[in-house]
């Protein structure tokens, strides 16, 4: 049996802790300050909130508990224990931290031109807040609330706990339709996104709500995986030896060399395999022009690499 240092496992629990904390109070700023005063909801039930709460005047925490609290009960029933204490605190903390916030600063938009008193603005639609108006900058208010959707899903994931939410009713029509589960969080965050259209009539609102979703998309990849890009290689040669040289006294790494043999001709092959960084990947490349212009080469983005050289194996 594996034993763990005590005092590491408890860091990486504080560590955890404290990125469920930070991430929770980002999705409140988010959700407070840049989505809901531009009337978008970028799916899930905080995006539902964001539409009652301009339709029918309600705190959007008030609104997001009293779906979320079913919904956990509901999926706990249906889908058994998945959701662990993480979710359910993750839960608890982005409905206090945006009570908080909506309590104390309101529902005032941070990015916008001013505010004005007239239905005069150039090229967009005033939108009313708290009985004054202004003019929205969609664009930049959507790249900054993507970035921090993103930032704070992606500390989320990093500590251990999921969205809940909005994807347990995508996780209860997959277990009974067997439609791919990324094909029905599409659908259910689409029709929410879809429903600034109803309720307000006006097309760009599920537009940049759609933008919103894939910025904060990307941005979970770079929270979760990092920023660095790794490519596996997979060639295909009758001369391995000169490129395993290279591989290791050029680009000082390792890999693997696999006997095979090809379905056409029945012929032996040797294939090796290597995960390298684009920068080393590059080389390698063009390196084979030199080495062995016949190689076959297929080429692989690599999402997450752990081992020797990489990330480490996590402990747990």
């Amino acid at each position: 049996m594996i034993k763990i240092d005590p005092k590491r496992k408890l860091w990486r629990e504080v560590l955890a802790y404290t990125l469920l904390v930070i991430g929770s109070a980002l999705f409140a700023i988010g959700d407070v300050m840049f989505v809901n005063p531009y009337l978008m909801a970028p799916g899930g039930t905080y995006g539902l909130s964001n539409v009652f709460n301009t339709l029918w005047p309600w705190k959007i925490s008030l609104y997001a508990i009293c779906m979320d609290i079913p919904l956990l009960i509901i999926g706990t029933w249906v889908l058994g224990p998945k959701f662990g204490i993480k979710t359910i605190i993750s839960t608890a903390l982005i409905f206090l931290f945006t009570f908080i916030l909506e309590s104390s600063w309101g529902y005032n938009p941070v990015i916008h031109d001013g505010a004005i008193s007239a239905v005069d603005g150039p090229s967009m639609v005033p939108i009313p807040h708290n009985g004054g108006w202004f003019v929205p900058d969609y664009f930049l208010n959507t790249v900054l609330a993507g970035i921090i959707y993103g930032v704070a899903i992606g500390l989320i994931f990093r500590s251990g706990a999921t969205s809940g939410g909005s994807d347990i009713i995508s996780m209860i029509l997959h277990k009974y339709t067997k439609i791919s589960l990324g094909t029905l969080v599409m659908i259910v965050d689409g029709i929410i996104t879809l429903s600034t259209l109803i309720a307000f009539g006006d097309i760009r609102l599920p537009i940049y709500s759609i933008i919103i979703i894939f910025i904060e998309g990307k941005v979970i990849d770079l929270v979760v995986d990092g920023m660095k890009s790794y490519k596996t290689m997979f060639i295909i040669t009758d001369n391995p030896d000169p490129i395993r040289d290279y591989i290791i006294n050029e680009i000082k790494r390792g890999g693997t060399c696999i006997s095979g043999s090809g379905l056409y001709e029945g012929k032996e092959r040797k294939m090796v395999y290597v995960t390298l960084d684009r920068s080393d990947m590059i080389k390698l490349r063009s390196a084979l022009y030199l080495i062995d212009p016949h190689a076959f080469v297929n080429i692989m983005e690599s999402s997450e690499i752990l081992g020797t050289g990489f990330r480490a194996l996590p402990k747990e």
